[in-house]
């Protein structure tokens, strides 16, 4: 099963909790009065949809963002919309796991070409003949 095809909706839906707050910001009075902030909550440890080693891989990526009881946090108040909101966590989990799950190239460590050594000690030397040349002037 490839990546992508794991992280969508449908499938990550079973593991996900929401929690509603008041929100803070433009609105009004309908900020005072309406639960619009939603807090998302993935369950981690329970989602049986990544192995081990990608849980790992996720806890170390994401851990600022993962409670003591495995728990992935998401908040979202950016609308006056609950459902909106709902629908922006949603969105913003499904990336940070798949920019967490990424597997990074291993950096190949590579030498200086001869001709950018080259061009390296030319302008030493070129420095070095300048700061000598002005030695001669103060004399």
């Amino acid at each position: 099963m490839s990546q992508d095809s794991r992280l969508n909706v449908e499938v990550l839906l079973p593991f996900v909790s929401f929690q509603t707050a008041r929100s803070g910001g433009s609105g009004g009075q309908h900020v005072n009065k309406v639960e619009t902030k939603v807090t998302l909550w993935f369950d981690l440890e329970r989602a049986t949809i990544f192995s081990d080693q990608e849980k790992e891989r996720i806890r170390h990526r994401l851990g600022r963002r993962i409670l003591a009881d495995g728990r992935l946090t998401v908040v979202s108040q950016d609308t006056r919309s609950q459902l909106n909101n709902k629908e922006i966590a949603i969105q913003r989990l499904i990336t940070l796991l798949r920019e967490a799950l990424k597997t990074h190239k291993a950096r190949k460590p590579t030498q200086p070409s001869k001709a950018a050594v080259q061009r390296r000690l030319d302008g030493k030397r070129q420095q070095a003949l300048r700061k000598i040349n002005r030695k001669k002037d103060w004399l």
